[in-house]
């Protein structure tokens, strides 16, 4: 991809997409299944974490550092379908609010230490 427009129109896509294929339910419930598919995602990170470190004795070391920087891509895919799902000015949404917490990471002077972004 080579700009954020490209990322946007594939979002659109996969929201397209996935509008199509998956079954017909009214759109609260469409809404909270992304948002459950976003927590399935995160899991997936941290058991590939967890394989990529061995620190499951029964399985070893199952997973990679490329299985973990995959499944944080699945995270943001999916946050970003999400987002498309809940409103279809996601772009603007997420450019809006980088912006204000890319601003706010370069506030050093007032930043807190230990304080979220």
């Amino acid at each position: 991809m080579s700009d954020d427009g490209d990322l946007w129109q594939s979002i659109e896509h996969l929201q397209d997409w996935l509008a199509r294929t998956q079954p017909d339910r009214p759109p609260q419930e469409t809404l909270l299944l992304r948002m459950l598919k976003l927590s399935e995602e995160v899991g997936e990170v941290a058991e590939a974490v967890i394989g990529a470190t061995g620190q499951n004795p029964r399985k070893g070391v199952s997973h990679t550092w490329d299985d973990v920087r995959a499944e944080l891509c699945d995270v943001i895919i999916t946050a970003a379908v999400a987002l498309r799902t809940l409103s279809p000015d996601a772009q603007q949404i997420f450019t809006t609010h980088l912006a204000r917490v890319t601003a706010r990471s370069q506030q050093s002077d007032t930043a807190t230490p230990g304080k979220p972004l």
